[in-house]
């Protein structure tokens, strides 16, 4: 595997994560400092047995550092960091003092409590940092250096590409997180994103906050903050992955939950779904006109909520009958939620709305 390219996941090609190119950068950087001249490619190792090798698309060497960088490829991946230059400067440190990381530009700074790092801290997440350290012992070892260097490491236009991220909302101020865990980024993976899921809730416990909401999207994330008055670290950027919100909740709970959305992604998680993107389920009209009929609508309405186009085309045919297919669904979606947090001490509601934002749904 040679510039940073790597096998592929069905027609879909991998890539690699913003921490693979921070390793990468920094075993180059440091290559330069102690021989004068810069490994281009240069390999590494990652956790899983892959090697890749990565082009430089920076390299400076001053007589008391050397910086490197590397463009960024995260494959078919729909990343916000793909392109993106990632660099490394690696400078001597103190004698016993390993590896010390700094934040460059572009890379943000920890500045709420409930990530996996100290406030102050910069944001490159402790398996790139591991990664990193692993990989200056490896250069010292090789040429003869000592593995005492201060690591700063920086992404070009990290700052206003954090904007597109959860970084804010976490905590996370000045740029982008340098993140990985294998160094491989799987197309359309949604373990980054239950990750912030996950890392959303802990900075909620953290701040001390007891009421988060769960929201399909920013519509549902606007509404809920109408509503409730929530502060950006209480809203969850849920998407589709409901069931992800509530199995964290169920080992790490918090007083209360809002789940908000709109009609049709709440109407699978109504019908059991914990995954609700279209790829893998779809919303279930013979569920809705089953509940219309238990709700009191007749089964003329029932059949014809059956045969509906969609879940919006079903509310507004029980809405000219006097139905109120929106708080059905949050009962029953509620319900579906309480069953997955299997008694945890959460208290659930759930919040329905249309495409204007409108409510249209809701439990007591």
């Amino acid at each position: 595997m040679t510039n940073g390219r790597s096998e592929q996941s069905g027609n879909l090609r991998y890539g690699w994560t913003t921490g693979a190119c921070a390793v990468a950068s920094v075993a180059a950087a440091y290559t330069a400092l102690l021989t004068g001249d810069f490994p281009d490619p240069v390999e590494i190792t990652l956790p899983k047995g892959h090697r890749p090798s990565f082009a430089l698309g920076r390299e400076r060497l001053d007589p008391d550092r050397a910086t490197a960088g590397v463009v960024k490829d995260a494959g078919d991946d729909p990343d916000v960091t793909h392109g993106a230059l990632v660099s490394a400067t690696v400078s001597a440190a103190e004698p016993g003092g390993g590896v010390v990381f700094r934040a460059g530009p572009g890379v943000g700074t920890i500045t709420k409590p409930g990530l996996p790092l100290p406030v102050g801290e910069p944001a490159i997440n402790p398996v790139p940092r591991q990664l990193i350290t692993e990989a200056v012992t490896e250069v010292a070892e090789r040429h003869g250096g000592s593995g005492d260097v201060v690591v700063e490491i920086s992404v070009d236009d990290g700052e206003e590409l954090a904007r597109h991220t959860w970084n804010p909302r976490l905590g996370i101020r000045g740029g982008l997180s340098i993140l990985g865990t294998t160094g491989v980024v799987v197309p359309y993976s949604c373990s980054a994103w239950i990750d912030s899921i996950r890392r959303g809730v802990d900075v909620a416990r953290a701040e001390g906050l007891s009421h988060v909401a769960g929201c399909t999207g920013s519509t549902s994330e606007r509404v809920v903050t109408e509503l409730y008055g929530l502060p950006d670290e209480a809203l969850l950027d849920m998407g589709d992955f409901a069931g992800a919100v509530l199995k964290y909740l169920r080992r790490h709970p918090l007083p209360r939950l809002t789940v908000a959305g709109g009609i049709g992604k709440l109407s699978k998680l109504a019908d059991g779904h914990l995954d609700l993107h279209s790829k893998r389920s779809q919303v279930n009209y013979a569920l809705l006109a089953r509940i219309v009929a238990e709700g009191g609508g007749g089964e003329d309405l029932a059949e014809r909520v059956r045969g509906a186009n969609t879940a919006l085309d079903a509310l507004h045919l029980c809405r000219e009958e006097g139905v109120e297919l929106g708080d059905l669904v949050a009962a029953r979606a509620r319900d579906v939620a309480e069953e997955t947090l299997r008694g945890a001490q959460v208290s659930v509601d759930v919040v329905v709305i249309d495409r204007a934002g409108t409510i249209v749904g809701r439990t007591d």
